[in-house]
């Protein structure tokens, strides 16, 4: 099972570990997350219940366009384009240009786990 594991840190914490990571001092370890997300608040926007119904309908019945996701879901084609460029940001979905300049988007994980470090 391909899980995606995400942290959640501030822009000032994320600069410091990216420095730190580029200067030598600091080698991410393979438990380390992969995403990277500024707040608890961004996370649960990116990954409402609405969204991983969505997330769950293109792992389910694979669409080969925007179209066609937006008919299974009811869903406005720019508001899914939108959506699905912000989980694409985040490494959540991938989305491939396709021939006519169709968008297919894939869903390559089935979890997602969340590494929260308690009171800062």
């Amino acid at each position: 099972m391909k899980i995606l594991k995400v942290g959640i840190a501030s822009f000032a914490d994320m600069k410091a570990r990216t420095m730190a990571i580029a200067r030598g001092e600091l080698k991410p370890g393979p438990g380390d997350p992969k995403v990277w997300f500024p707040s608890t608040e961004s996370l649960v926007r990116v990954l409402s219940e609405k969204n991983r119904l969505l997330l769950g309908t293109i792992k389910k019945s694979e669409p080969k366009s925007l179209a066609e996701l937006a008919e299974l879901t009811g869903r406005k084609k720019s508001n899914l384009s939108r959506t699905l460029k912000t989980m694409q940001r985040y490494g959540i979905v991938t989305l491939k240009r396709e021939a006519q300049g169709r968008i297919v988007p894939h869903v390559p994980y089935q979890r997602v786990s969340v590494d929260l470090q308690l009171g800062a």
